[in-house]
């Protein structure tokens, strides 16, 4: 009885915690067919360039380690918790892993002035939270602000991604620009497509032609009267007959000629 009780419990606990805690910034969960929950990578929003996609899977990957790479009766957590537990120098070791993991690297996706307020707000309530002692670093675990600042990055590269394959379907139908230039400023369409590399065609390796020496397959293959010059068919042709029958054939050649 007491260990069913225990379970409810936890299972209460846990859904309490889920309406309060943001999503796993790397993983999403879903049903298969057997009805088992399973996980599974998040997808990337198409539309994105090579650089951008690459700024948002290193957000992810590092927001889920320091968040919720752990987990104890339903309370998911990670490294910034287990480091905030120390007093005084936790807390500023927790501002700056947020800082320099997450937040300068979302920057160099070419963000807004605005969203990067909205990051370093995240992780304000985040340091004035992990001040109080045990409270805070409890609240801290569950506001995630790494996990909530990877969310940010996901949706706002998403709304670019779309913007961008808008402005291609609209440029292959030959129509004007649907999207409003105050948006695109903000949004920047197709940012960092510059820096992915062209495709290049595969280059032919160069064949250094031997000028002193005839290649074999040159030696074989002799050329035919036909290709060999006039001048020199004629001399063939006089060497080759006897000196009665080349008298006449030149002869016969210059009244032709």
């Amino acid at each position: 009885m007491t260990s069913y009780l225990q379970k409810a419990g936890t299972r209460l606990f846990e859904k309490n915690l889920e309406q309060y805690q943001p999503e796993d910034p790397l993983y999403e969960f879903y049903t298969d067919n057997r009805g088992k929950q399973r996980r599974r990578k998040r997808a990337i929003p198409p539309g994105l360039s090579a650089r951008d996609v690459k700024i948002l899977k290193s957000v992810q990957r590092r927001a889920h380690y320091l968040d919720k790479g752990f987990s104890i009766c339903g309370l998911r957590f990670g490294w910034t918790f287990i480091i905030g537990v120390i007093p005084g120098a936790g807390d500023v070791a927790d501002v700056t892993l947020n800082y320099f993991l997450v937040v300068r690297k979302a920057r160099q996706a070419e963000l807004p002035a605005w969203l990067v307020r909205r990051m370093l707000l995240n992780n304000a309530i985040s340091a004035l939270s992990g001040l109080v002692p045990v409270a805070g670093d409890i609240v801290m675990a569950v506001f995630k602000a790494n996990s909530r600042n990877a969310a940010l990055l996901e949706e706002f590269l998403r709304i670019r991604g779309e913007e961008f394959l808008k402005l291609q379907a609209d440029k292959a139908q030959g129509k004007g620009q649907s999207v409003p230039q105050k948006d695109s400023q903000q949004v920047k369409p197709g940012a960092g497509m510059s820096d992915d590399a062209a495709a290049t065609p595969p280059q032919q390796k160069m064949k250094f032609v031997s000028w002193s020496r005839p290649n074999r397959k040159e030696k074989e293959c002799a050329p035919t009267p036909g290709e060999m010059g006039r001048f020199v068919e004629d001399v063939e042709l006089g060497a080759a007959a006897p000196s009665g029958e080349a008298e006449s054939s030149t002869t016969t050649r210059v009244q032709k000629r």
